[in-house]
């Protein structure tokens, strides 16, 4: 992504996508690369870079791989030596959670030091769950996303990461949402949290459910997707599933290939540009952070 020269009278503005990221250069392309160079085409005058948060991937990138990947910090860091004075940073993972603190962390360190004129942080894939028309509903539209994907007449069940954070509730808060839009054959795992691989067979069997799709509720389709949902090893969950019985199919692809889904991140990406829903959830007794 080539550095776009400040013209007279203008001021340089950058938009950084941060994300977990991947070491896997497939899935990577499909999905982070495709919403980087959608965004690109979308905000020609912006700068566009990259950050994952994950520093495990980013040293095996590097040693392995020879390539480099910012850390946020590097990634802001950079763009105030060079002179930037707009930021707007999109965060590509689908909750709130340890991550996404990780960045606001960041962004909150470089805010008070006045870094930067302005900083802005978009949201996560999930993080307003709205019941009036002024409030989005992220759920909601998530899931008419996936309509493309997602069939009403078969079993699916998606593999999410989960967390110790409280923001896991996403997950709970999802499944409900999928079952108020009718998708009844629809259960969500997670590797880390609740509910795990253990609920979700049990309301199989409660169900009759005997065949399903086991798809990766993931930005990627990366090592959780390939080993911890699909591989061989006797503790993936397709071989966990079919010595219970089930008969499963695999979708390997991540969220992040969908383009619905890939729009969605762009709607975030203009709401935190035009400052949309900035103040939700929030009074004058409340939050600390201005993010």
């Amino acid at each position: 992504m080539s550095v776009k020269l400040e013209v007279s009278g203008f001021k340089k503005k950058a938009i950084l996508v941060i994300s977990f990221g991947t070491t896997y250069e497939n899935t990577r392309k499909l999905t982070i690369e495709k919403i980087e160079k959608l965004i690109e085409e979308n905000y020609k005058d912006y700068e566009i870079r990259r950050a994952f948060t994950a520093h495990g991937v980013i040293k095996k990138l590097a040693s392995k791989y020879q390539m480099h990947v910012d850390t946020p910090e590097e990634a802001l860091n950079k763009l105030k030596e060079e002179g930037f004075t707009e930021i707007i940073v999109q965060p590509l993972h689908l909750i709130p959670g340890l991550e996404y603190d990780y960045v606001r962390n960041v962004i909150d360190s470089f805010s008070k030091e006045n870094c930067f004129e302005s900083i802005k942080l978009g949201r996560p894939l999930l993080y307003f769950k709205g019941e009036e028309e002024d409030i989005p509903d992220d759920y909601t539209l998530m899931i008419e996303a996936l309509e493309n994907q997602v069939p009403r007449d078969e079993a699916v069940v998606f593999m999410g990461h989960g967390t110790h954070h409280p923001a896991n509730s996403t997950y709970s808060c999802l499944q409900t949402v999928f079952w108020d839009n009718d998708f009844d054959n629809v259960f969500i795992g997670t590797i880390d949290g609740y509910p795990t691989l253990d609920h979700v067979i049990k309301k199989l069997k409660k169900n009759n459910i005997t065949k399903l799709t086991l798809m990766p509720l993931l930005l990627v389709a990366g090592d959780h997707a390939q080993n911890d949902m699909a591989g061989e090893e006797e503790d993936s969950w397709k071989n966990i599933l079919q010595k219970e019985g089930f008969e499963v199919d695999i979708y390997l692809h991540g969220l992040g290939e969908n383009i619905n889904i890939q729009k969605l991140y762009l709607e975030h990406l203009e709401d935190a540009i035009s400052d949309r829903y900035t103040n939700i959830g929030k009074n004058k007794k409340g939050m600390a952070s201005n993010f």
